[in-house]
């Protein structure tokens, strides 16, 4: 048995004592960290398609969500929030999904969707990490900015031709009915319809209101009693002998009143249609303040800072100043009627100023968490052909021109419309008058208006679309 243990021993001494077969032993020891960050790369890249997957359905579970949110129920829009992301997520190895949504009307509406799920691994579960969680956040945000749109459109007589009185009601419904959609809530969008001949009516019930100049108080010389209302509205009272009348020649008025001895009575302001002229003096315009260009508030102490009265007999539908009375507006288009003779400048003066406030207007406050869009659209069939002072268009498009200029320069974006159906030269006023040359229109034929204010429409209600 000594020889066999004396064997042995060397044997073990020996065995002890390799080294050859160091390299197997540590190569394996050395794969399981290399096989275990290949492992790990695998689950990763796994969770990470699924990280992806869930992603995209977030962002369109967020943006389904938002075409119902104002409409629905926090139950409601949570319950509708995972129905619509299940239906999108087409990863059924994730397991323990969570969903939650919220809406808010701050600054805009939006609705936040937050989502999660776990992804089983392969490999790493022999470290111990049985998951991998994944996460994400999508935020739908819309009504950031606010609308505010003028609509100054032309009730001329010749709208009655061709058809176009009829296409620019039903175009100008149609518009309405974009931008309401387009609002969230009540402010998001105002309107203000501003329809214009010679005159624009300011409403007859406003008679009492102080930017209205009747010619009672003369402030400026250079403003004659002749052409104002008192002044062509009354009656004349002279005896002939026989009895109290008016025995004179021609119409009625205080200077043929006067002229015969005769005592000269104004009507009461509460028989006024509501129509007014252009801001400014009798015979021109007040070319040092410019009223009839600008936004500048009326001043009693002022004349031509007011707007002259005057019984025009061709006066339109009265103005509505911002409002989202949608029945209103649309009540107020259907009335419309055409009539009277083109000034487009008055038309385009009170819709800024309907913007603007002040006057005869009265525009919200702005929330300082919003950002404003103001919008003018000016339609017109026709080409300028009298205002308060004249008769020439070229001398009507000189002063129109400032107030275009005057617009644009206060970031008020003005789309123009000629709707050319007679063969009228393309207006040069207009072109230059729009606040570039996509915003410009030359319609041909009626039936144009009703793709153009679409095309406007479109236009403005991607200002409040979901990003």
């Amino acid at each position: 048995m000594l020889p066999l243990w004396s064997k042995l021993r060397r044997a073990l001494r020996a065995f002890g004592a390799e080294r050859s077969g160091n390299v197997a032993i540590t190569f394996a020891i050395a794969a399981l960290p290399v096989i275990g960050g290949v492992g790990a790369a695998v689950d990763y890249s796994h969770a990470n398609s699924v990280k992806v997957a869930l992603q995209a359905a977030l962002d369109s579970t967020a943006l389904m969500l938002s075409k119902e949110a104002a409409n629905d129920s926090s139950a409601q829009l949570q319950t509708n929030a995972v129905k619509y992301f299940k239906a999108m997520f087409t990863k059924p190895e994730a397991t323990n999904i969570a969903i939650t949504t919220s809406y808010t009307t701050s600054g805009g509406s939006a609705v936040v969707v937050n989502g999660q799920a776990d992804v089983p691994t392969a490999f790493m579960g022999i470290m111990g990490y049985k998951n991998i969680t994944v996460a994400g956040s999508s935020t739908a945000k819309w009504g950031s900015q606010r609308l505010r749109v003028a609509l100054v459109l032309d009730n001329t007589g010749s709208m009655a031709d061709d058809g176009k009185i009829s296409a620019l009601k039903s175009a100008t419904q149609s518009l309405l009915t974009q931008l309401q959609a387009a609002a969230g809530t009540n402010g998001d969008v105002y309107v203000s319809i501003i329809p214009f001949v010679k005159d624009v009516n300011l409403g007859a019930g406003n008679y009492n209101s102080n930017y209205i100049y009747w010619g009672t108080t003369l402030q400026d010389p250079t403003l004659s009693d002749s052409t104002s209302w008192d002044a062509n509205n009354g009656s004349c009272s002279k005896s002939n002998g026989s009895g109290w009348g008016w025995w004179g020649t021609g119409a009625a008025t205080r200077s043929n009143c006067v002229s015969i001895g005769g005592t000269w009575t104004p009507d009461n302001h509460n028989t006024w249609n509501g129509c007014v002229m252009d801001r400014g003096y009798k015979n021109t315009p007040d070319t040092v303040n410019n009223y009839d260009t600008n936004v500048a508030a009326p001043s009693t102490t002022v004349s031509s800072s007011l707007y002259a009265a005057e019984q025009y007999s061709s006066c339109p539908q009265a103005v509505m100043g911002l409002s989202y009375d949608w029945a209103g507006m649309s009540s107020l288009v259907n009335n419309m009627a055409p009539a009277g003779n083109t000034n487009q400048a008055i038309g385009l003066q009170l819709g800024w100023m309907s913007l603007a406030g002040g006057g005869p207007f009265t525009a919200p406050a702005k929330d300082p968490n919003y950002t404003y869009q103001e919008i003018i659209i000016l339609l017109t069939d026709g080409l300028n052909t009298q205002d308060r002072w004249y008769t020439s268009q070229s001398s009507i498009d000189t002063r129109q021109e400032l107030t275009c200029n005057n617009v644009k320069a206060a970031k008020i974006t003005l789309y123009t419309i000629q709707v050319n159906t007679g063969g009228d030269p393309t207006s040069t006023l207009l072109q230059n008058c729009a606040s570039d040359s996509s915003k410009f229109w030359m319609l041909t034929s009626a039936s144009g208006i009703a793709t153009a204010f679409n095309q406007i429409g479109t236009n403005l209600t991607q200002l409040r679309v979901a990003r």
